[in-house]
């Protein structure tokens, strides 16, 4: 039994007859004849009396009639229900970023999108890329937003913006300094920590132009680009950095920028689980991303 049959059932009864039924719902008089047949074998018992050109409800026809006339209606409320919800964007996004897009980007994005649908809610987790990855595949997270694609067969990575990476240091560090690899090598350099999209990109760079991170004068490890940032201005060492973070320094001239011959560009990407459906406001949150990379 299934409900396309309760319809045509519904309409053979309400009409008595095949021929008026098959009108009403634009299916061929064989195929009503044979849904009718399949649910009374269903069942287990006769629906309609066939009575030459006439035909008559059973009494176990008239008992059912009203409960199929119910679970269609439960079915339309059902398939209301879940258009409205697709339909009215409203609602939590809990989205995990990592630190350059959630501090930097998604402030922004989220405020543009929220003024085209205000009954939604923003919290937003920032952690490195590797903890929102966690998070996804644990499913903590139906969205996140990350610098990097980490190696896991579950999630989907789809970019949407690009950043580039800088060699960024204080002047007193900067102004003398070439691009050589003798010379990088020579000066304090600050790292973001383990699990960092921006490290991770930057380690495959420095290895594609055979700068070899082990022999760099390492001072030490932070937590987050705004520590980083923070460290350099006063003085602590050099770094690699999102040009995004650090606008504002470089236009004032308390950091300044070394050109290394090459260019670190990276896309940043939505990530999303294969094995779970976005509800209504995440695929329109992004949808909108999508559209604000193209």
């Amino acid at each position: 039994m299934d409900i396309h049959q309760l319809r045509i059932f519904v309409s053979v009864y309400r009409n008595r007859s095949f021929s008026k039924a098959s009108e009403q719902l634009y299916i061929s008089q064989p195929t009503i004849s044979e849904h009718i047949k399949n649910l009374e074998k269903s069942l287990g018992c006769a629906l309609f009396d066939r009575l030459g050109r006439k035909i008559e409800p059973t009494t176990e026809a008239d008992l059912i009639f009203p409960k199929a006339l119910q679970l269609i209606e439960d079915l339309e409320r059902i398939n209301d229900l879940v258009l409205k919800s697709s339909q009215r964007v409203k609602g939590k996004l809990y989205i995990g970023a990592s630190t350059i897009p959630g501090n930097y980007m998604l402030p922004q994005l989220a405020a543009d999108f929220r003024n085209q649908y205000p009954d939604v809610f923003f919290e937003i987790v920032i952690a490195d890329t590797r903890k929102i990855t966690d998070k996804l595949v644990s499913h903590e997270f139906f969205l996140g937003i990350v610098g990097a694609s980490m190696e896991t067969k579950i999630l989907n990575y789809e970019p949407f913006l690009d950043d580039e990476l800088i060699f960024a240091g204080a002047p007193k560090y900067m102004e003398n300094l070439s691009a050589k690899p003798l010379k990088i090598y020579q000066v304090p350099f600050l790292l973001r920590e383990e699990g960092s999209g921006t490290r991770k990109t930057m380690e495959d760079f420095l290895q594609k132009m055979q700068i070899n991170l082990k022999k760099m004068n390492i001072v030490g490890v932070l937590g987050s680009t705004d520590a980083i940032k923070q460290a350099i201005k006063a003085g602590l060492g050099t770094s690699i950095l999102s040009r995004r973070a650090i606008g504002e320094e470089l236009a004032n001239g308390s950091l300044l920028e070394m050109k290394l011959g090459w260019e670190m560009k990276r896309p940043f990407y939505l990530a999303t689980h294969k094995k779970r459906t976005l509800p209504a406001q995440y695929k329109a949150f992004y949808d909108f991303l999508i559209a604000r990379g193209e």
